[in-house]
């Protein structure tokens, strides 16, 4: 596509990318046809096409609009349109950079304004996201059907391995999953400590940064970066084999530190460093020997998130595990459609996320499945608030298949 960058944008650090995405872009429209919000509405400025018309006006200096914002605001950062398009284009971060430039140029209203100040305020710090789950736990009968059903039950996770084994690998416990659902981690370590492997929760780490970091606050995501760095660089230095994800979101945020510090002087040999040690949990377990794995006969249905498929570019590996592990996975249409959790997309735009939720439950359900999993944290809790089929992690799944 050609592109004259606006003066005000040529002064902008991400000024080079950002024409060079655009102008790989040449409007074939391939991505319309998967793209969730595009299916919902019909709207072609609410499908990357129309957004990306609409950030080429930004950059080349026309005038954007509360209007603009708002068709951006609609777009789940999914991605499944680069999974489609032919030409590469790199919508994800386009939609990064210049959703950024536009909420420095639009006011937002002074609702949307504190909702999301008090988002960045808590939900990216672990001790207080944690004390506000535990109060709304307390008082979750005073709460409106919808709120009360995004809030899910308390869980024991069971007893952590003793580190015992010569192969370590580190995992960054991050800032919601801890609260949400602590078995999570904890059947990961069970897992790999029968593979031989001992799973070494990085101390002093905290949220990976992505949450800020999609909602224009980048300067304190990649403050989070640099922190989450300092604090495993001892252990990678000490030889770790790998840094361990299992939430398929944070598993996109920490594999981009390398490109997102890539011109920190002091951080990008660690942030590459990082980058490449960071596999999610699925990569591992696929080079393993899961012989030791008790054969299964339940049905099961896999949502693949967005942030693995489209995002790390992971499919098909989740579903060979379960498959080794003898489950039978069952058929799901539309199985690149993003389930509407998305971050805080379902709390900013919770209609829209309604509406991909229940769509995504009637694709999973639609084979009769006993068990629902996923591999996103943000997935389970959304598709666990609709309240029908049973829905976990995949690896809690698979923890209680060990012999």
């Amino acid at each position: 596509m050609q592109t004259k960058l606006a003066e005000f944008i040529r002064r902008k650090p991400e000024s080079v990318e950002l024409e060079s995405i655009l102008r790989s872009c040449v409007h074939c429209g391939f991505c319309t046809a998967t793209c969730p919000t595009y299916q919902l509405l019909g709207d072609e400025l609410d499908g990357p096409r129309g957004r990306i018309y609409l950030l080429k006006q930004m950059a080349e200096g026309q005038s954007v609009s509360r209007l603009t914002q708002q068709h951006l605001d609609r777009c789940l950062t999914c991605r499944s349109c680069e999974t489609t398009c032919p030409s590469g284009v790199r919508y994800g971060r386009l939609l990064d950079i210049g959703r950024k430039i536009v909420d420095e140029m639009v006011e937002r209203p002074v609702g949307e304004r504190i909702k999301r100040r008090l988002m960045l305020a808590v939900f990216p710090y672990g001790r207080r996201f944690s004390l506000l789950l535990s109060l709304a736990r307390r008082i979750k009968p005073l709460l409106s059907v919808n709120l009360a059903a995004k809030i899910p039950a308390k869980t024991d996770p069971g007893l952590w391995p003793e580190n015992r084994h010569n192969r370590k690998m580190l995992i960054f416990p991050g800032c919601a999953q801890p609260a949400l659902a602590p078995s999570i981690d904890t059947a990961a370590a069970r897992v790999l400590d029968k593979l031989g492997i001992s799973l070494i929760p990085i101390q002093k780490s905290g949220c990976c940064g992505a949450l800020n970091y999609h909602l224009s606050d980048h300067r304190q995501a990649l403050a989070f970066a640099r922190s989450n760095i300092d604090a495993c660089w001892p252990a990678v230095e000490q030889g770790a084999e790998a840094i361990v994800m299992t939430a398929s979101g944070c598993g996109v945020m920490i594999k981009d530190y390398g490109e997102l510090l890539k011109h920190d002087k002091d951080y990008a040999a660690k942030a590459g460093r990082v980058s490449t040690l960071a596999k999610d949990l699925s990569e591992i377990l696929d080079k393993e020997d899961l012989s030791s794995l008790k054969k299964q006969n339940g049905r099961v249905a896999f949502q693949s998130p967005c942030t693995l498929q489209h995002g790390q570019k992971i499919t098909g590996v989740v579903e060979a595990i379960l498959a080794k592990a003898g489950f039978q996975l069952t058929a799901v249409v539309d199985a690149h459609l993003c389930c509407g959790s998305a971050g805080v997309y379902s709390l900013l735009q919770p209609e829209l996320a309604k509406q991909l939720r229940d769509n995504k439950l009637k694709a999973l359900e639609q084979d009769q499945p006993e068990t629902i999993v996923t591999a996103n944290i943000g997935c389970l809790t959304h598709l666990q608030s609709a309240g029908s089929t049973h829905v976990k992690h995949w690896i809690e799944l698979l923890d209680e298949t060990l012999i």
